[in-house]
Protein backbone atom coordinates (compact mmCIF):
# COMPACT_ATOMS: atom_id res chain seq x y z
CA UNK A 1 0.00 0.00 0.00
CA UNK A 2 2.88 2.38 0.77
CA UNK A 3 4.35 1.71 -2.69
CA UNK A 4 1.05 2.53 -4.40
CA UNK A 5 0.61 5.64 -2.26
CA UNK A 6 4.05 6.89 -3.25
CA UNK A 7 2.91 6.91 -6.90
CA UNK A 8 0.44 9.67 -6.00
CA UNK A 9 2.93 11.76 -4.05
CA UNK A 10 2.43 14.56 -6.61
CA UNK A 11 -1.00 15.26 -5.10
CA UNK A 12 0.16 14.98 -1.49
CA UNK A 13 0.87 18.68 -1.16
CA UNK A 14 -2.65 19.85 -2.28
CA UNK A 15 -4.33 17.29 0.01
CA UNK A 16 -2.22 18.25 3.02
CA UNK A 17 -2.84 21.96 2.32
CA UNK A 18 -6.65 21.47 2.25
CA UNK A 19 -6.52 19.51 5.52
CA UNK A 20 -4.47 22.22 7.20
CA UNK A 21 -6.90 24.96 6.10
CA UNK A 22 -9.87 23.10 7.54
CA UNK A 23 -7.82 22.35 10.68
CA UNK A 24 -7.36 26.06 11.29
CA UNK A 25 -11.14 26.54 11.29
CA UNK A 26 -12.01 23.56 13.50
CA UNK A 27 -8.96 24.10 15.73
CA UNK A 28 -10.30 27.49 16.70
CA UNK A 29 -13.52 25.78 17.87
CA UNK A 30 -12.43 22.44 19.39
CA UNK A 31 -8.74 23.07 20.02
CA UNK A 32 -5.79 22.49 17.62
CA UNK A 33 -4.61 19.20 19.15
CA UNK A 34 -7.97 17.45 19.47
CA UNK A 35 -9.19 14.54 17.41
CA UNK A 36 -12.34 16.51 16.53
CA UNK A 37 -10.33 19.21 14.77
CA UNK A 38 -8.29 16.75 12.69
CA UNK A 39 -11.14 14.27 12.16
CA UNK A 40 -13.56 16.96 10.95
CA UNK A 41 -10.82 18.28 8.66
CA UNK A 42 -10.69 14.87 6.97
CA UNK A 43 -14.52 14.75 6.75
CA UNK A 44 -14.54 18.21 5.18
CA UNK A 45 -11.92 17.06 2.67
CA UNK A 46 -14.26 14.22 1.65
CA UNK A 47 -17.24 16.55 1.29
CA UNK A 48 -15.23 18.97 -0.85
CA UNK A 49 -13.99 16.17 -3.12
CA UNK A 50 -17.47 14.66 -3.50
CA UNK A 51 -19.01 18.03 -4.37
CA UNK A 52 -16.43 18.40 -7.12
CA UNK A 53 -17.29 14.87 -8.34
CA UNK A 54 -21.06 15.44 -8.62
CA UNK A 55 -20.94 15.80 -12.45
CA UNK A 56 -19.10 12.47 -12.65
CA UNK A 57 -21.65 10.91 -10.34
CA UNK A 58 -24.52 12.07 -12.59
CA UNK A 59 -22.67 10.63 -15.56
CA UNK A 60 -22.21 7.39 -13.66
CA UNK A 61 -25.98 7.14 -13.02
CA UNK A 62 -26.78 7.73 -16.70
CA UNK A 63 -24.17 5.20 -17.81
CA UNK A 64 -25.51 2.59 -15.41
CA UNK A 65 -29.04 3.06 -16.75
CA UNK A 66 -27.85 2.88 -20.36
CA UNK A 67 -25.97 -0.32 -19.61
CA UNK A 68 -29.11 -1.83 -18.09
CA UNK A 69 -31.16 -0.87 -21.14
CA UNK A 70 -28.56 -2.29 -23.54
CA UNK A 71 -28.28 -5.68 -21.85
CA UNK A 72 -30.85 -7.43 -24.08
CA UNK A 73 -29.13 -6.13 -27.25
CA UNK A 74 -25.71 -7.08 -25.91
CA UNK A 75 -26.92 -10.57 -25.13
CA UNK A 76 -28.33 -10.91 -28.66
CA UNK A 77 -24.96 -9.86 -30.14
CA UNK A 78 -23.15 -12.40 -27.98
CA UNK A 79 -25.49 -15.17 -29.11
CA UNK A 80 -25.24 -14.17 -32.77
CA UNK A 81 -21.44 -13.91 -32.90
CA UNK A 82 -20.49 -16.37 -30.18
CA UNK A 83 -18.02 -18.13 -32.51
CA UNK A 84 -16.40 -14.88 -33.73
CA UNK A 85 -14.97 -12.90 -30.78
CA UNK A 86 -13.52 -10.17 -32.98
CA UNK A 87 -16.83 -9.49 -34.72
CA UNK A 88 -18.54 -9.61 -31.34
CA UNK A 89 -16.24 -6.89 -29.98
CA UNK A 90 -16.76 -4.76 -33.08
CA UNK A 91 -20.53 -4.98 -32.78
CA UNK A 92 -20.33 -4.14 -29.08
CA UNK A 93 -18.25 -1.03 -29.75
CA UNK A 94 -20.66 -0.05 -32.53
CA UNK A 95 -23.59 -0.38 -30.13
CA UNK A 96 -21.82 1.76 -27.52
CA UNK A 97 -21.05 4.42 -30.12
CA UNK A 98 -24.64 4.54 -31.46
CA UNK A 99 -26.16 4.89 -28.00
CA UNK A 100 -23.45 7.16 -26.59
CA UNK A 101 -22.68 4.75 -23.74
CA UNK A 102 -19.30 4.36 -22.09
CA UNK A 103 -18.91 1.20 -19.96
CA UNK A 104 -16.15 2.88 -17.93
CA UNK A 105 -18.39 5.78 -16.91
CA UNK A 106 -19.78 3.78 -13.99
CA UNK A 107 -16.26 3.62 -12.52
CA UNK A 108 -15.41 7.30 -12.98
CA UNK A 109 -16.19 8.48 -9.41
CA UNK A 110 -14.08 5.71 -7.89
CA UNK A 111 -11.22 6.31 -10.30
CA UNK A 112 -11.37 10.06 -9.68
CA UNK A 113 -11.23 9.55 -5.90
CA UNK A 114 -8.28 7.16 -6.01
CA UNK A 115 -5.53 9.82 -6.18
CA UNK A 116 -6.98 11.68 -3.17
CA UNK A 117 -7.43 8.45 -1.26
CA UNK A 118 -3.85 7.30 -1.74
CA UNK A 119 -2.52 10.82 -1.11
CA UNK A 120 -4.37 10.92 2.23
CA UNK A 121 -3.03 7.45 3.05
CA UNK A 122 0.49 8.70 2.32
CA UNK A 123 -0.04 11.77 4.55
CA UNK A 124 -1.31 9.71 7.50
CA UNK A 125 1.46 7.12 7.12
CA UNK A 126 4.03 9.90 7.20
CA UNK A 127 2.39 11.30 10.37
CA UNK A 128 2.58 7.85 11.98
CA UNK A 129 6.27 7.64 11.08
CA UNK A 130 6.94 11.17 12.35
CA UNK A 131 7.89 12.50 8.92
CA UNK A 132 6.95 15.92 7.60
CA UNK A 133 4.75 15.71 4.51
CA UNK A 134 3.41 18.47 2.28
CA UNK A 135 2.62 21.57 4.35
CA UNK A 136 2.41 19.59 7.59
CA UNK A 137 5.65 20.64 9.26
CA UNK A 138 6.98 20.18 12.80
CA UNK A 139 4.27 21.83 14.98
CA UNK A 140 1.43 20.53 12.85
CA UNK A 141 3.00 17.07 12.76
CA UNK A 142 3.20 16.95 16.55
CA UNK A 143 -0.39 18.15 16.83
CA UNK A 144 -1.60 15.49 14.38
CA UNK A 145 0.25 12.71 16.28
CA UNK A 146 -1.46 13.75 19.53
CA UNK A 147 -4.97 13.76 17.97
CA UNK A 148 -7.13 10.81 19.04
CA UNK A 149 -10.60 9.73 17.95
CA UNK A 150 -12.31 7.86 20.79
CA UNK A 151 -8.88 6.92 22.15
CA UNK A 152 -7.37 5.82 18.81
CA UNK A 153 -4.69 7.97 17.10
CA UNK A 154 -5.41 9.08 13.53
CA UNK A 155 -2.31 7.29 12.21
CA UNK A 156 -2.82 3.97 14.07
CA UNK A 157 -3.97 0.73 12.35
CA UNK A 158 -5.65 -2.49 13.44
CA UNK A 159 -2.51 -4.48 12.63
CA UNK A 160 -0.14 -2.23 14.61
CA UNK A 161 1.82 -3.81 17.42
CA UNK A 162 1.56 -2.72 21.03
CA UNK A 163 4.90 -0.88 20.76
CA UNK A 164 3.78 1.11 17.71
CA UNK A 165 0.53 2.06 19.40
CA UNK A 166 2.33 2.99 22.59
CA UNK A 167 4.59 5.32 20.60
CA UNK A 168 1.43 7.21 19.62
CA UNK A 169 0.36 7.43 23.28
CA UNK A 170 -2.55 4.98 23.05
CA UNK A 171 -3.50 1.43 24.06
CA UNK A 172 -3.75 -1.49 21.64
CA UNK A 173 -7.21 -2.46 22.93
CA UNK A 174 -8.66 0.97 22.23
CA UNK A 175 -7.15 1.07 18.76
CA UNK A 176 -8.51 -2.35 17.79
CA UNK A 177 -11.99 -1.70 19.16
CA UNK A 178 -12.29 1.64 17.36
CA UNK A 179 -10.85 0.33 14.09
CA UNK A 180 -13.03 -2.82 14.20
CA UNK A 181 -16.20 -0.75 14.68
CA UNK A 182 -15.23 1.59 11.87
CA UNK A 183 -14.43 -1.32 9.52
CA UNK A 184 -17.83 -2.90 10.22
CA UNK A 185 -19.60 0.42 9.63
CA UNK A 186 -17.63 1.00 6.42
CA UNK A 187 -18.49 -2.47 5.05
CA UNK A 188 -22.15 -2.18 6.11
CA UNK A 189 -22.56 1.20 4.44
CA UNK A 190 -21.04 -0.19 1.25
CA UNK A 191 -23.43 -3.15 1.33
CA UNK A 192 -26.58 -1.06 1.93
CA UNK A 193 -25.56 1.41 -0.78
CA UNK A 194 -25.26 -1.38 -3.36
CA UNK A 195 -28.40 -3.12 -2.09
CA UNK A 196 -30.40 0.10 -2.35
CA UNK A 197 -29.34 0.38 -5.98
CA UNK A 198 -30.22 -3.24 -6.82
CA UNK A 199 -33.52 -3.54 -4.98
CA UNK A 200 -35.09 -0.16 -5.75
CA UNK A 201 -33.48 1.39 -8.81
CA UNK A 202 -33.25 -1.53 -11.24
CA UNK A 203 -35.83 -2.49 -13.86
CA UNK A 204 -36.93 -5.88 -12.54
CA UNK A 205 -38.78 -6.72 -15.77
CA UNK A 206 -35.45 -7.22 -17.57
CA UNK A 207 -33.40 -10.17 -16.39
CA UNK A 208 -29.84 -9.90 -17.66
CA UNK A 209 -26.38 -11.15 -16.66
CA UNK A 210 -25.55 -7.55 -15.68
CA UNK A 211 -28.01 -7.77 -12.81
CA UNK A 212 -26.47 -10.99 -11.57
CA UNK A 213 -23.03 -9.38 -11.76
CA UNK A 214 -24.17 -6.40 -9.71
CA UNK A 215 -25.78 -8.73 -7.19
CA UNK A 216 -22.49 -10.57 -6.73
CA UNK A 217 -20.62 -7.30 -6.28
CA UNK A 218 -23.11 -6.34 -3.59
CA UNK A 219 -21.68 -9.14 -1.43
CA UNK A 220 -18.08 -9.09 -2.66
CA UNK A 221 -17.30 -5.38 -2.14
CA UNK A 222 -18.03 -5.35 1.62
CA UNK A 223 -15.75 -8.35 2.12
CA UNK A 224 -12.97 -6.66 0.15
CA UNK A 225 -13.28 -3.47 2.20
CA UNK A 226 -13.30 -5.45 5.44
CA UNK A 227 -10.07 -7.26 4.51
CA UNK A 228 -8.36 -4.09 3.31
CA UNK A 229 -9.67 -2.06 6.24
CA UNK A 230 -7.41 -3.74 8.80
CA UNK A 231 -4.42 -2.13 7.02
CA UNK A 232 -5.97 1.36 6.87
CA UNK A 233 -5.05 4.06 9.43
CA UNK A 234 -7.94 5.45 11.49
CA UNK A 235 -7.86 8.67 9.47
CA UNK A 236 -8.29 6.71 6.20
CA UNK A 237 -11.18 4.76 7.76
CA UNK A 238 -12.79 8.11 8.63
CA UNK A 239 -12.27 9.20 5.03
CA UNK A 240 -13.75 6.02 3.51
CA UNK A 241 -16.66 5.80 5.97
CA UNK A 242 -17.58 9.41 5.19
CA UNK A 243 -17.37 8.65 1.47
CA UNK A 244 -19.73 5.67 1.79
CA UNK A 245 -22.26 7.62 3.84
CA UNK A 246 -22.16 10.47 1.34
CA UNK A 247 -22.63 8.05 -1.57
CA UNK A 248 -25.56 6.36 0.16
CA UNK A 249 -27.32 9.67 0.82
CA UNK A 250 -26.59 11.02 -2.65
CA UNK A 251 -27.86 7.84 -4.26
CA UNK A 252 -30.99 7.86 -2.11
CA UNK A 253 -31.77 11.40 -3.28
CA UNK A 254 -31.25 10.48 -6.95
CA UNK A 255 -33.41 7.36 -6.64
CA UNK A 256 -36.26 9.32 -5.02
CA UNK A 257 -36.15 12.22 -7.46
CA UNK A 258 -35.14 10.57 -10.75
CA UNK A 259 -35.70 6.80 -10.53
CA UNK A 260 -34.93 4.25 -13.21
CA UNK A 261 -37.95 3.48 -15.46
CA UNK A 262 -39.61 0.21 -14.54
CA UNK A 263 -38.11 0.05 -11.05
CA UNK A 264 -39.84 -0.02 -7.67
CA UNK A 265 -38.51 3.47 -7.02
CA UNK A 266 -40.32 4.75 -10.13
CA UNK A 267 -43.58 3.17 -8.97
CA UNK A 268 -43.27 4.87 -5.58
CA UNK A 269 -42.38 8.19 -7.20
CA UNK A 270 -45.33 8.12 -9.62
CA UNK A 271 -47.73 7.22 -6.82
CA UNK A 272 -46.48 10.21 -4.80
CA UNK A 273 -46.83 12.39 -7.90
CA UNK A 274 -50.39 11.14 -8.49
CA UNK A 275 -51.31 11.93 -4.88
CA UNK A 276 -49.87 15.45 -5.21
CA UNK A 277 -51.80 16.08 -8.45
CA UNK A 278 -55.04 14.84 -6.87
CA UNK A 279 -54.61 17.14 -3.87
CA UNK A 280 -53.46 20.31 -5.66
CA UNK A 281 -54.95 19.84 -9.14
CA UNK A 282 -51.64 20.57 -10.89
CA UNK A 283 -48.09 19.31 -11.41
CA UNK A 284 -45.80 21.20 -9.04
CA UNK A 285 -42.12 21.55 -9.86
CA UNK A 286 -40.12 21.69 -13.08
CA UNK A 287 -38.60 18.24 -12.60
CA UNK A 288 -42.02 16.65 -12.15
CA UNK A 289 -43.33 18.36 -15.27
CA UNK A 290 -40.35 17.04 -17.20
CA UNK A 291 -41.04 13.49 -16.06
CA UNK A 292 -44.74 13.73 -17.01
CA UNK A 293 -43.74 15.23 -20.36
CA UNK A 294 -41.39 12.32 -21.10
CA UNK A 295 -44.07 9.76 -20.22
CA UNK A 296 -46.71 11.51 -22.37
CA UNK A 297 -44.31 11.49 -25.33
CA UNK A 298 -44.11 7.71 -25.18
CA UNK A 299 -46.60 5.52 -27.02
CA UNK A 300 -48.90 3.25 -25.06
CA UNK A 301 -46.86 0.20 -26.07
CA UNK A 302 -43.58 1.80 -24.92
CA UNK A 303 -44.83 2.69 -21.44
CA UNK A 304 -44.01 0.29 -18.64
CA UNK A 305 -46.46 -1.03 -16.08
CA UNK A 306 -45.72 1.78 -13.59
CA UNK A 307 -46.41 4.48 -16.18
CA UNK A 308 -49.64 2.84 -17.37
CA UNK A 309 -50.83 2.58 -13.77
CA UNK A 310 -50.05 6.28 -13.29
CA UNK A 311 -52.12 7.32 -16.32
CA UNK A 312 -54.97 5.08 -15.24
CA UNK A 313 -54.97 6.80 -11.85
CA UNK A 314 -55.03 10.22 -13.54
CA UNK A 315 -58.05 9.21 -15.62
CA UNK A 316 -59.95 7.93 -12.61
CA UNK A 317 -59.21 11.18 -10.79
CA UNK A 318 -60.60 13.16 -13.75
CA UNK A 319 -57.30 14.58 -15.06
CA UNK A 320 -55.70 14.47 -18.49
CA UNK A 321 -51.92 14.83 -18.96
CA UNK A 322 -50.73 17.31 -21.59
CA UNK A 323 -47.69 17.26 -23.89
CA UNK A 324 -46.02 20.09 -21.94
CA UNK A 325 -46.06 18.09 -18.68
CA UNK A 326 -49.09 19.80 -17.14
CA UNK A 327 -52.51 18.32 -16.39
CA UNK A 328 -56.02 19.65 -16.94
CA UNK A 329 -59.31 18.82 -15.28
CA UNK A 330 -61.36 16.86 -17.79
CA UNK A 331 -65.13 17.04 -17.14
CA UNK A 332 -65.76 14.59 -19.95
CA UNK A 333 -63.43 12.02 -18.49
CA UNK A 334 -64.90 12.57 -15.06
CA UNK A 335 -68.47 12.23 -16.36
CA UNK A 336 -67.58 9.06 -18.26
CA UNK A 337 -65.96 7.63 -15.19
CA UNK A 338 -69.00 8.42 -13.05
CA UNK A 339 -71.38 7.12 -15.73
CA UNK A 340 -69.43 3.92 -16.02
CA UNK A 341 -69.51 3.46 -12.26
CA UNK A 342 -73.28 4.09 -12.20
CA UNK A 343 -73.81 1.63 -15.05
CA UNK A 344 -71.87 -0.97 -13.16
CA UNK A 345 -73.95 -0.33 -10.06
CA UNK A 346 -77.28 -0.53 -11.99
CA UNK A 347 -76.41 -3.63 -13.98
CA UNK A 348 -79.12 -6.31 -13.43
CA UNK A 349 -78.36 -9.59 -11.87
CA UNK A 350 -77.49 -12.50 -14.07
CA UNK A 351 -80.55 -14.65 -14.99
CA UNK A 352 -80.69 -18.41 -15.21
CA UNK A 353 -81.42 -20.27 -18.43
CA UNK A 354 -85.01 -21.08 -17.37
CA UNK A 355 -85.65 -17.41 -16.56
CA UNK A 356 -84.30 -16.29 -19.95
CA UNK A 357 -86.49 -18.85 -21.77
CA UNK A 358 -89.62 -17.76 -19.84
CA UNK A 359 -88.91 -14.11 -20.66
CA UNK A 360 -88.46 -14.97 -24.37
CA UNK A 361 -91.77 -16.90 -24.40
CA UNK A 362 -93.62 -13.99 -22.83
CA UNK A 363 -92.14 -11.63 -25.39
CA UNK A 364 -93.22 -13.88 -28.28
CA UNK A 365 -96.77 -14.24 -26.88
CA UNK A 366 -97.11 -10.48 -26.52
CA UNK A 367 -95.97 -9.98 -30.10
CA UNK A 368 -98.50 -12.52 -31.47
CA UNK A 369 -101.30 -10.89 -29.48
CA UNK A 370 -100.42 -7.53 -30.94
CA UNK A 371 -100.48 -8.91 -34.49
CA UNK A 372 -103.88 -10.64 -33.97
CA UNK A 373 -105.39 -7.41 -32.73
CA UNK A 374 -104.73 -5.68 -36.08
CA UNK A 375 -107.85 -5.40 -38.42
CA UNK A 376 -108.07 -7.85 -41.33
CA UNK A 377 -107.89 -6.46 -44.83
CA UNK A 378 -110.27 -8.13 -47.40
CA UNK A 379 -109.38 -7.75 -51.03
CA UNK A 380 -111.48 -8.64 -54.07
CA UNK A 381 -110.49 -11.87 -55.87
CA UNK A 382 -108.44 -11.37 -59.03
CA UNK A 383 -108.53 -14.96 -60.24
CA UNK A 384 -110.81 -17.96 -60.20
CA UNK A 385 -108.03 -20.49 -59.82
CA UNK A 386 -108.73 -21.04 -56.19
CA UNK A 387 -109.92 -24.01 -54.20
CA UNK A 388 -113.69 -24.10 -53.85
CA UNK A 389 -115.15 -24.26 -50.41
CA UNK A 390 -116.82 -27.49 -49.38
CA UNK A 391 -120.57 -27.01 -48.85
CA UNK A 392 -124.08 -27.09 -50.39
CA UNK A 393 -123.08 -24.96 -53.34
CA UNK A 394 -120.48 -27.50 -54.35
CA UNK A 395 -122.93 -30.41 -54.07
CA UNK A 396 -125.51 -28.64 -56.23
CA UNK A 397 -123.01 -27.85 -58.89
CA UNK A 398 -121.84 -31.44 -59.01
CA UNK A 399 -125.43 -32.73 -59.30
CA UNK A 400 -126.29 -30.46 -62.21
CA UNK A 401 -123.19 -31.37 -64.10
CA UNK A 402 -123.76 -35.04 -63.59
CA UNK A 403 -127.33 -34.85 -64.96
CA UNK A 404 -126.16 -33.11 -68.08
CA UNK A 405 -123.05 -35.14 -68.96
CA UNK A 406 -123.68 -38.40 -67.23
CA UNK A 407 -121.03 -39.94 -64.99
CA UNK A 408 -118.35 -37.45 -66.00
CA UNK A 409 -117.94 -34.86 -63.30
CA UNK A 410 -118.19 -31.28 -64.35
CA UNK A 411 -115.42 -28.69 -63.85
CA UNK A 412 -116.43 -25.85 -61.58
CA UNK A 413 -117.58 -22.67 -63.23
CA UNK A 414 -116.02 -19.25 -62.89
CA UNK A 415 -118.99 -17.91 -61.03
CA UNK A 416 -118.84 -20.61 -58.42
CA UNK A 417 -115.12 -20.17 -58.21
CA UNK A 418 -115.50 -16.48 -57.66
CA UNK A 419 -118.17 -17.03 -55.07
CA UNK A 420 -116.08 -19.51 -53.18
CA UNK A 421 -113.15 -17.12 -53.27
CA UNK A 422 -115.31 -14.36 -51.87
CA UNK A 423 -116.63 -16.61 -49.13
CA UNK A 424 -113.13 -17.77 -48.25
CA UNK A 425 -111.92 -14.25 -48.06
CA UNK A 426 -114.40 -13.55 -45.36
CA UNK A 427 -112.83 -16.23 -43.18
CA UNK A 428 -109.11 -15.70 -43.91
CA UNK A 429 -107.09 -12.61 -43.26
CA UNK A 430 -105.45 -10.89 -46.17
CA UNK A 431 -104.97 -11.98 -49.80
CA UNK A 432 -104.36 -15.69 -50.45
CA UNK A 433 -102.04 -17.17 -53.04
CA UNK A 434 -104.05 -18.70 -56.01
CA UNK A 435 -103.81 -22.43 -56.76
CA UNK A 436 -102.69 -23.90 -60.07
CA UNK A 437 -105.55 -24.98 -62.43
CA UNK A 438 -104.29 -28.56 -62.48
CA UNK A 439 -104.85 -28.91 -58.77
CA UNK A 440 -107.71 -31.29 -57.91
CA UNK A 441 -108.46 -29.72 -54.62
Amino acid sequence: MDTIASLFSFITWPVSWVIVQFHKVYGAIFGPDTGWAWGLSIVSLVVLIRICLIPLFVKQIKSTRNMQALQPKMKAIQERYKSDKQRQSEEMMKLYKETGTNPLSSCLPILAQSPFFFALYHVLSSIASGKEVGVIDGPLLASARQAHIFGAPLASKFTDSAAEVAALDASLTSVRIVTAIMIVMMSASQFFTQRQLMMKNVDLSVKTPYMQQQKMLMYIFPVIFAVMGINFPVGVLVYWLTTNVWTMGQQMYVINQNPTPGSKAQDSYLQRLLKSITQHGEVRGRRRKTIVKVIVAKSTADRNENERRFFSGLTKAGFAAQADGTVIKSDTIEAEAEGGAAARRQQPKRQSKAQRQAAAAQHTLAKDTEEDSEPAVVEAPTTSLEKKPQGPAKTAAKGESKDEEGDKPARPSRANSGGSRQGKSGQRKGQQRPKHPSSKK
